[in-house]
């Protein structure tokens, strides 16, 4: 009998600017999930989902980087494993699909395409609130009335612990 040894995956979705309380707990959340035996998957290109990537590798993590070119980025690049798909925005339904759940930090265009289409793929939402931007929007206005997918709001490190402990995203 074999037993599966694949980790969790969490996709960080969003941006969020350098000194901004949304950037310190995208870090803070990388960190996190590296410490939970949870793989990060990110693209790495927003100021937030970068830092949560270097702070999950700062933290001995495992992380994904989807990027939209078709070219590997320099050896310098945020990252365990790199996929550059070659798919451009495309590229945003791989990292919907990406996850087990999806952490969505602030956020913009990119961001919200990503949140449709997890949504339309039932992954469970976990929006950061309380630090302005998209995601502080997302629990009371959901993609639709579909209620496809948990959503599960966190303001602090310990919220979004406790959230993913909910989802049975980490082993004991």
């Amino acid at each position: 009998m074999t037993t599966s040894i694949r980790r969790p995956q969490v996709c960080i979705l969003g941006s969020a600017e350098p000194g901004s309380a949304a950037y310190t707990l995208a870090g803070e959340a990388g960190a996190l999930l590296a410490q939970l035996g949870i793989t990060v998957v990110s693209g790495c290109g927003s100021p937030a989902t970068r830092v949560a990537a270097e702070r999950s590798i700062e933290a001995g993590g495992l992380v994904l980087s989807i990027v939209p070119p078709d070219e590997m980025p320099d050896a310098s690049w945020p990252a365990t494993v790199v996929i550059p798909c070659g798919m451009g925005d495309a590229r945003n339904l791989l990292m919907a699909l990406a996850g087990d759940a999806c952490i969505v930090i602030g956020g913009r265009a990119g961001t919200i395409s990503e949140v449709c289409l997890a949504w339309l793929h039932k992954r469970p939402l976990l929006p950061l609130v309380g630090c302005g931007g998209w995601s502080n929007e997302l629990p009371t206005h959901p993609p639709d009335e579909r209620q496809n997918s948990p959503m599960l709001p966190w303001g602090s490190i310990a919220e979004l612990e406790s959230q993913l402990r909910s989802l049975g995203l980490v082993r004991t």
